[in-house]
């Protein structure tokens, strides 16, 4: 039984939340501000974290940035604020998804029941002397651990799924990030360039396709 965090300080909200979760067999551990959340996180294992941003005492934003630098658990940010400059800073402090109010319960579950699916495999993938377990979410070069950040992880995991496949920079940035702004290609750009430098001898890997984007190449 999966188990989900649900953080929002609106207590009708919270319970509409928690019932579609219940609907679909989850355990649901319910926290009404920042504060408790990250009480709660600290001696609990969950598998999902829904995180509102505006919320009393300590806000979403803190939360997850907290939660994100002990956890690789995956984090849907709500809020009802929808400028671009909000979604673009719930990813960089570490979000993996952003739903804006007023919440439609059946895309929170849609979202959910992907984001569960994509980090619970058991399985993992190996090449030569490197391996990405796709369960605890670590890379291991030489049998030593190599630190990747959620969305570096997501992005060569995505890639790894789809090796050989030649994947232009829009179809990356709306699989990993979920937008597909103009201009914002460059993201995946940056994230290509730290990955293959945390890659070293495998760095070959990961290809440029010219005028198009990436290709993980075996």
């Amino acid at each position: 039984m999966y188990q989900i965090l649900v953080v929002e300080d609106e207590s009708h909200l919270r319970e509409f939340i928690g019932l579609y979760y219940k609907a679909e067999g989850y355990h649901v551990t319910e926290a009404c501000d920042g504060d408790e959340a990250l009480e709660i996180f600290k001696s609990h294992n969950f598998d999902l974290v829904v995180l509102d941003i505006m919320m009393p005492k300590v806000n979403g934003y803190e939360v997850c940035k907290n939660i994100r630098s002990t956890s690789n658990v995956p984090i849907i940010i709500l809020t009802a604020i929808t400028t671009e400059e909000s979604e673009l800073k719930c990813y960089e402090i570490g979000a993996d998804d952003y739903i804006t109010k007023p919440l439609k319960g059946k895309t929170l579950i849609a979202k959910s029941k992907r984001m569960l699916e994509r980090y619970q495999t058991n399985d993992s993938f190996s090449y030569e002397n490197m391996t990405l377990e796709f369960n605890s979410r670590l890379l291991k070069i030489n049998n030593e651990i190599v630190d990747l950040a959620p969305k570096e992880y997501e992005l060569l995991y995505h890639m790894i799924l789809n090796k050989n496949i030649a994947l232009s920079r829009e179809s990356l940035l709306d699989a990993i990030w979920g937008y597909t702004f103009y201009g914002q290609t460059r993201v995946v750009d940056n994230h290509i360039k730290k990955i293959r430098k945390k890659l070293g001898e495998y760095a070959h890997l990961i290809q440029t396709v010219s005028k198009v984007g990436y290709r993980f190449q075996m």
